[in-house]
């Protein structure tokens, strides 16, 4: 079964799917180790770690590409719902990043309808490209795929033009071939509620701690209708505060490694117990480590 695949069957199956950020090899192997069924592969994280730089646009295909190659490496079968901002482009350049996602083994690309180029979902000042313009990218995305990938619609025109522009657009874009629908950033509790409402396909909430949308508990979720929740930040934010935690220690003197885990721990998180049993299993072809 291909991760795509496995991702359509968790979500016939009953349930709220939590799909926490990951942008590299090691986030992507704790995630595997703490039992989840997905992940999320965050643009704003990637943007932050691996290239350097904020969420507003400066992220390249093929750097996120790259990395979605090294996620999916650690997270094994487990599905991969991939951020690919505007598609990185107009619709000809939409194909080209489906194509290079199906590459990398994810199971859902995310494509979204900002004006190119974009910025963090809940930052202000966003604009949004023409409802047609968008359904024509989508459609394009559906037409290049060649297997079981899924198309995420992803609209921001909520802070542009409002709740009933939104879910026209999520309308407009299911009938353009969209999986799943994504509405970002409701602003009001009534509104994380009314999304899902007659939408026909799976909605995501996107889980941003001190961003637009109000704190809601998992079970309300469940209730209002929705599938998947992503959590960008989930680790990002955590490895963040406890760098910047460690950081002030040492600055201050203080040389103890508190709770750091041993360089086996991590290294056994990312595969060090195959990569030495190949001695074995390869009598006389030396290993180190």
């Amino acid at each position: 079964m291909t991760s795509a695949a496995r991702l359509r069957q968790l979500l016939a199956e009953p349930g709220l799917l939590i799909a926490p950020g990951v942008y590299d090899g090691l986030s992507a192997a704790l995630v595997r180790e703490a039992g989840f069924d997905a992940a999320y592969l965050s643009g704003a994280a990637v943007a932050a770690s691996a290239v350097g730089h904020p969420d507003i646009g400066l992220t390249t295909l093929t750097e996120m590409a790259g990395q979605a190659v090294v996620v999916t490496r650690q997270l094994g079968g487990l599905p991969l719902i991939a951020d690919a901002d505007t598609g990185f482009g107009d619709v000809i350049n939409v194909v080209r990043t489906v194509r290079e996602y199906e590459r990398a083994g994810v199971a859902a690309i995310q494509l979204e309808d900002q004006v190119f180029p974009k910025r963090c979902g809940h930052l202000d000042d966003k604009q949004v490209v023409g409802r047609a313009e968008f359904a024509e990218k989508i459609s394009a995305a559906v037409e290049a795929r060649t297997g079981d990938l899924v198309i995420i619609a992803r609209t921001d025109a909520l802070a542009v033009h409002g709740l009933d522009e939104a879910m026209a657009r999520a309308q407009a874009y299911v009938e353009a071939g969209a999986d799943i629908i994504f509405v970002e950033a409701p602003q009001t509790v009534a509104q994380v509620a009314a999304i899902p409402r007659g939408v026909g396909v799976p909605v995501i909430f996107n889980l941003v701690p001190g961003g637009k949308t109000p704190a809601v508990t998992a079970e309300q979720l469940r209730e209002w209708g929705y599938r998947i929740v992503i959590a960008p930040a989930a680790c990002l934010a955590a490895a963040d505060r406890a760098i910047r935690a460690s950081l002030a220690r040492l600055g201050s003197g203080d040389l103890g490694t508190g709770d750091q885990p041993s360089p086996r721990t991590l290294f056994d998180s990312l595969g060090l117990p195959f990569w030495q049993s190949l001695g074995t299993t390869h009598a006389g072809a030396p290993t180190h480590g």
